[in-house]
Formats: C-alpha cells, structure tokens, sequence
C-alpha cells in the first residue's frame, strides 16, 4: 500500500486465500532487504501483508540471517524444504545458475509451490542500489490441506512453536463469547474481571452520580484526580471510554508507517490498527523462552509498539526497564498496563514516567473493579500526544457516572482495596497453579510465573477439552484467537479457591476423556 494511502486510512482488500512466500538469499542479503523484497511483491500484486502464513525456503538457505530475521518481523514461521524435494517441483521460471548453487532450478518459486497451491507472483529479484541483487521471492496461494511429502520428507519447521500461528486469527474474539447466548449457567473462568465486584459502596456511588444525568458530563475533576494518583499534570491525562477507545483513538491520531504489535497479547491493538488502514507488523514472543520481551526482536523501524505488562493472556510480567528499552527517539510506545493494579505493589508499571520518550500507557478501570459494561480508563502520555488523541475523541466521550466512578476507583480508599485485592488475587493464583501442576501426567504445562489474574495453560486437544469442561459448568477462554498460540492453549481467569478446586476436579475428568 502506497504511503499516500495509509494517510488517508485506505484499509487494504483482504487477500482470497492464505499466503506462502518463497524466498532465497544469497550470504551477505540482510533482513531489510528480504522484508523489503517481500512486502514489495505482496503490495505490487495487491495483496495483504496480514495474509502471509509461511515463509518456505531450501535448506540450504534456513540459516541465513535475512530470511530467518525476515520471517520473525512478519510474525510466521519459516519452513525448509530439502534441496531434492524441490528439484521435483515444476517452476515456470528455472535457472541453471540455481540449480548449480543448490541443487533446484528455483528457490523461491519451488518453495512457495512446494505444498500446492496457484503461483500468483511469478519469481522476482530485490533492487537495492548499486550492486546486484542478493535476494528473491515468489508467492502462491496455500491450499487447505497441503500434500504429502511424495518422498516421505516432511518440511522442517523452524519456527519452535508447537502449533504455527494462524495467518488471520480473529481478532475480534473476546472472553465473554464463551459465556454469552448459551453460557448461562457456566461459572465463568473465561472473562478476566474480578469476581465479586463492583463493591456496593462503588455502586453507591455511582448512583448517586445520576441526579446530575442532565447537565453534559464534564471530565474536568475526574481527570485531576487520575492525574493525582499518578502524581503527572492533567495535561497529561486523557479519559477514555475503555482501553478500546484508546487503541482506536491511537490507530487514527497518530502519524506512524509501521507499526508492530507484541504477540501474544490482547488482541484490539492490532484490530484497531488494522481498521485504520494500517498494515501491521507482529513479534511474536516464544513459547521456549517463557513469552519473555525481547527488544531486539522488534526492528528498528517500528515508529509505533505495542505491548501489554502485565500480557494478556501469558500472564507474564515484564521487567520495566526491559520495556521502556523498547523507547526510541520517534517512536511510540503504548504499554498497556490493565491489569497492572492486580499486581502487588504494581511493581514494574511505567505509568506516571516522564523520562521515557514517546511513552504511551493505557490504564483500565474495568477489569479490578468489575465495570466492563460502564466503560472507563485513561492514557498517560506526553502533553501533545494527548492533545493529538483528544482531537480524535468525539465530544463529551466519557459519560457521567463513569466519571463518577473514575474519581472514586483513584481515591485512597480504593486504592488500599485495589492492593488488598492484588495480594488475595496471588494467593488464589498459586493455589490454581499447585493444581494444576498435579495434571502435568495428561500433558498440561503452565506458562509461568504468572503474575496476573488469570494463567496460560498448553493442553493437548484443548478444543474438545474445553467443550468437555462446558458440559461440568465451566467456560474457560480458548487460545487460538491470540496470534502466535494455537490449538493447544486455553487461558483461566482466576477465582477463589473453593471456585478452582471444583474446576480443577471437572479438568481432570474431562483429560481423562469422561462425559461430564
């Protein structure tokens, strides 16, 4: 998509079928160069970014560092075929100078056919200045359900997954869709909002703030109050109706061109980006290195990241300097901290910085406070940055009594209730995660240490499992919707003791494959 486009928020056409890259490199190609190659040749076919599945190559060439970089900045694993097995594959555009070098007449059209599939961009080479070019990549379409190796051969993934991700997970996929239309009566361990809440003397509250439902709200108070908490000036304060609002207002407001999104993490950053023509790039944590942050995953020329601390739905907490070296001079940083209250003495939290630039920190009131259907949070960020987001705001946003609940969820007392809340929320944690260690003969792994409300949980066939758990009473969040998890994955909310024992007895049940 052309820069002019993005400008003007031209959401690009969604590609027909999943996308299989072919790609070859000589020794010295870099990352720039193959990514740039790439998306050139997905654009100039007008077709999505967002529907690039795999990145295939020969064996040969898995170890190059342009291909491997390129493939982990578009967020899709990187398969390597063996040299005899694409030889076999017919290209309408051979070379002998392939052939000779390793063995196939094609590298990149050979891979991206390798599975099957219509070539739908014929082999083409990068143009970089000055010298010849050093890289070349093909596209075809991926059918449903790829051949069989004629040889026996199985393409070697070198994506250390267990599941690849999904090119186009959905995006718009939320806990309470586990509980909606047919979940009544399921106790609900899919929806990460405390249990119990809101208190009655927050509803009390609230309610007293209707009287003055006919005068046009004004946020003036409510947001000296934030800023209060924080110990930042209001200009630095910005009320939202939820955290969604903001991802929305970030995705128009701000002027950036590439944006990346820190994978896996909740997903309307992405969404929102996407709806406002952007084409988004992902990093995609490991599941081997615990979904710890790396910095040097996230390439240099992101102008915009995002990630969440405590992540949703790792439960990872990140180290705040580990976060605030994702800061660069013309870079945005929105670190959506959420469920930053549900940790201990919030240790790691970046909200009140000032010496951070282009920090942006997303706050939400819903979730400890249990005021999803009320919507309310707010942004941190540098004055003009705010100026530029409210600009995008429509008029009186925030509605009355969630400015009244705003006030009240920033005061001493709620404050003192919030951290109380924290310290009772890691002591049901580690009850659910001693039980759940206990179930590690049926396969299922933890990702850990958790430090938020709700844990990351790996179980072989987690889909049936999920419908076995639905028929003893439980909704649990499936995974598969979280670009770089998959089939396997199943995030729990955490509930009271007495609510986990009962749902750790019905998971056991339903790993041993028993009607419930």
């Amino acid at each position: 998509m052309a820069d002019a486009d993005l400008a003007a928020g031209t959401v690009p056409a969604p590609a027909p079928a999943a996308l299989v890259v072919g790609v070859g490199a000589c020794e010295d190609a870099d990352a720039a160069e193959v990514l740039g190659l790439v998306r050139d040749a997905v654009r100039d076919a007008g077709l999505s970014l967002g529907a690039v599945a795999e990145l295939a190559t020969v064996d040969a060439k898995a170890e190059e560092p342009g291909i491997v970089a390129a493939a982990a900045r578009l967020g899709v694993p990187l398969v390597a075929y063996p040299a005899a097995e694409l030889a076999r594959v017919p290209v309408p555009n051979p070379t002998d100078r392939s052939r000779a070098a390793v063995g196939t007449p094609s590298v990149a059209e050979a891979a991206a056919l390798r599975a099957g599939g219509e070539l739908l961009v014929p082999k083409r080479k990068s143009t970089p200045r000055g010298r010849p070019a050093m890289a070349t990549c093909a596209i075809a379409s991926r059918p449903d359900e790829p051949p069989a190796a004629s040889s026996g051969t199985e393409p070697r993934e070198l994506d250390p997954m267990h599941t690849p991700p999904s090119p186009c997970p959905d995006l718009r996929h939320h806990g309470d869709a586990e509980v909606r239309d047919d979940g009544a009566g399921l106790t609900d361990l899919a929806v990460n909002v405390r249990a119990g809440t809101p208190p009655a003397w927050l509803k009390e509250h609230i309610h007293a703030s209707l009287d003055g439902l006919a005068a046009y709200p004004d946020g003036r108070e409510a947001r000296r109050a934030v800023a209060d908490r924080h110990g930042v000036t209001p200009d630095r304060v910005l009320l939202t109706s939820g955290a969604a609002e903001a991802f929305v207002l970030i995705a128009r407001a701000l002027k950036v061109r590439h944006p990346y999104v820190v994978h896996p993490q909740f997903t309307e950053p992405e969404a929102a980006l996407r709806d406002a023509g952007h084409e988004v790039g992902r990093v995609l944590l490991r599941e081997t290195d615990g979904f710890r942050l790396d910095v040097s995953a996230v390439p240099e020329e992101a102008d915009l990241v995002v990630v969440g601390n405590p992540t949703n739905p790792t439960s990872v907490l990140h180290p705040a300097a580990t976060v605030a070296g994702l800061a660069r001079p013309g870079r945005h940083l929105v670190v959506d901290e959420a469920f930053m209250d549900a940790v201990p003495g919030e240790r790691e939290a970046l909200a009140g910085r000032t010496d951070v630039p282009g920090l942006v920190v997303l706050r939400s009131l819903t979730k400890t406070w249990g005021l999803a259907g009320l919507r309310i949070g707010y942004v941190l960020a540098a004055p003009e940055t705010i100026a530029a987001l409210e600009q995008a705001q429509p008029l009186w946003p925030v509605s009355t009594p969630a400015l009244a609940a705003a006030r009240a969820c920033v005061s001493p007392r709620a404050l003192a209730e919030a951290g109380h809340a924290a310290h009772r929320v890691a002591s049901d944690r580690s009850h659910l995660l001693a039980g759940l260690a206990e179930l590690a003969p049926f396969g299922v792994r933890v990702v850990e240490p958790a430090e938020g409300p709700f844990v990351l949980v790996r179980v072989p066939g987690a889909g049936v499992v999920r419908e076995r758990l639905r028929g003893g009473g439980y909704a649990v969040r499936r995974g598969d919707t979280f670009p770089g998890l998959g089939p396997d994955w199943i995030r729990l909310a955490v509930r009271d003791r007495g609510t986990s024992t009962g749902f750790l007895a019905v998971f056991r049940d339903a790993l041993r494959g028993r009607s419930l």
